[in-house]
């Protein structure tokens, strides 16, 4: 199994009354909240964690990208990246989940740029394709989202191609016209860097990894117990397109929080976990599904939008209330409705009950884990261990006793099987190495 570290990069300044004050973390947000010189330092110490990571030991460390909002700062994931690139252990992939491709007319940027960080870094990178949340794309972008997926698609033949055509060559597309498609630098890797898909459960995009042979990646807020159903449901329809149940053809996403006793973790952890489901997740309803962004077969497979659950408040149909963390069967449901979910469901207890966020000691952590990789069946773990307000001291705690006391315990875990989703870099004794890499490191 691979451990990939990822970051969201937020914002960790919000004030306590933000919910109550403020309608939306994301496209409307109040300017006045933000602090250039704290975000300054915010970017450094968010930089820096994902440098120890890395040190540690983690296979890969994880970017995405997000617009206008106080979630997750990295309207452009490359830039991290880059700088990543140099400094970070050069046995470490790096993985992009996220360029938004649909947004960029042409894309040509993107293929150049990752062609780029494929270069520098000698072939570690991981190209992400997101089709992208409607916050980023349909209102801070301004995209239509009845043509969205249409776009995307177009951008991936675009960048896909200017990859791997010899020659220079033409487009013409339906949002993409250019005579003269010719990238310079090309990437490392052959053909092309692999690529893995974020997403939050669309049928669509369960399909289109299929017929690609790409990762599927589920970005989940909720953990694993919201996940089941729809990791479950990517698997059924791989089991109907009569694709092997190779595990590295998914990721998954999930907050740990690791202390040496479960005590401490409540005592570490709480506070962060409460920020990020009370704060980064302060969606207006308005943004959240705009007509035409969820598509027909998605709809009639009932896959539910996280972003939708997290405009109402957490992981579940409010029509049932009887489901919801937090809230009490005698709540109406034009209470839930008008409301949100009960503050209980943003609360540390709710968070840990309901899966969001899994805590404990080393050996409890390990075992949480191996019984949620063997459920959901996934090769690819994506790790939240900095979320919401966490100092750098505290994630970097977290990250060091994950890789040394939990790593260890999961190293097993699908050694039967072989990851052709992987990046294949050049040996190291034919890489260019940065002044501040060791050469004890580099000899390793």
């Amino acid at each position: 199994m691979k451990h990939c570290w990822f970051h969201l990069m937020p914002y960790t300044e919000l004030p306590e009354d933000f919910r109550d004050k403020h309608e939306s973390i994301w496209v409307d947000i109040d300017s006045k909240l933000f602090d250039p010189e704290r975000a300054h330092h915010m970017y450094n110490d968010h930089l820096d964690e994902m440098e120890f990571a890395a040190d540690m030991g983690f296979d890969a460390i994880c970017v995405n990208e997000h617009h206008s909002n106080g979630y997750g700062l990295m309207p452009s994931p490359n830039l991290m990246l880059a700088s990543l690139s140099r400094r970070a252990n050069p046995k470490t992939a790096l993985c992009v989940l996220g360029n938004s491709i649909a947004l960029y007319n042409p894309p040509t940027r993107v293929a150049e740029e990752m062609a780029m960080l494929d270069c520098i870094s000698g072939g570690r990178l991981i190209a992400g394709f997101p089709v992208g949340s409607p916050m980023d794309t349909c209102y801070a972008y301004g995209q239509n989202p009845s043509q969205l997926r249409e776009r995307y698609a177009e951008a991936h033949d675009f960048i896909k191609k200017a990859w791997t055509e010899a020659d220079t060559f033409s487009f013409n597309g339906r949002f993409n016209q250019q005579r003269y498609v010719n990238i310079w630098p090309r990437p490392l890797q052959k053909p092309h860097p692999p690529i893995w898909v974020p997403g939050g459960g669309s049928v669509e995009t369960w399909r289109w990894c299929a017929e690609m042979e790409y990762v599927y990646c589920y970005l989940s807020y909720y953990g694993y117990q919201a996940a089941k159903a729809t990791m479950h449901g990517f698997w059924e329809e791989m089991d109907r397109l009569g694709k092997d149940r190779n595990p590295y053809r998914a990721g998954f996403l999930q907050f740990v929080g690791v202390a040496e006793t479960e005590s401490l973790a409540r005592e570490l952890y709480a506070e962060p976990a409460e920020y990020f489901y009370d704060r980064c997740l302060r969606v207006s309803a308005k943004y959240a599904n705009p007509p035409g962004y969820v598509t027909e077969a998605t709809q009639r497979a009932g896959v539910k939008s996280q972003i939708s659950a997290a405009a109402a408040g957490g992981p579940n149909d409010v029509s049932n209330t009887s489901a919801l963390p937090g809230i009490q069967k005698a709540q109406s449901i034009n209470e839930v409705r008008k409301n949100g979910f009960d503050k209980n469901a943003r609360e540390f207890d709710s968070i840990v009950e309901n899966g969001y966020v899994i805590i404990g000691s080393p050996s409890q952590v390990a075992e949480q884990l191996r019984e949620i990789v063997h459920d959901l069946h996934f090769g690819q773990l994506m790790l939240l261990l900095q979320y919401g307000n966490m100092t750098k001291k505290i994630a970097n705690y977290n990250t060091q006793l994950y890789a040394e006391k939990v790593m260890p315990k999961l190293s097993d875990v699908w050694s039967e099987w072989e990851n052709h989703w992987w990046p294949k870099p050049l040996p190291m004794s034919n890489r260019a190495l940065p002044n501040n890499i060791s050469n004890s490191i580099a000899a390793e």
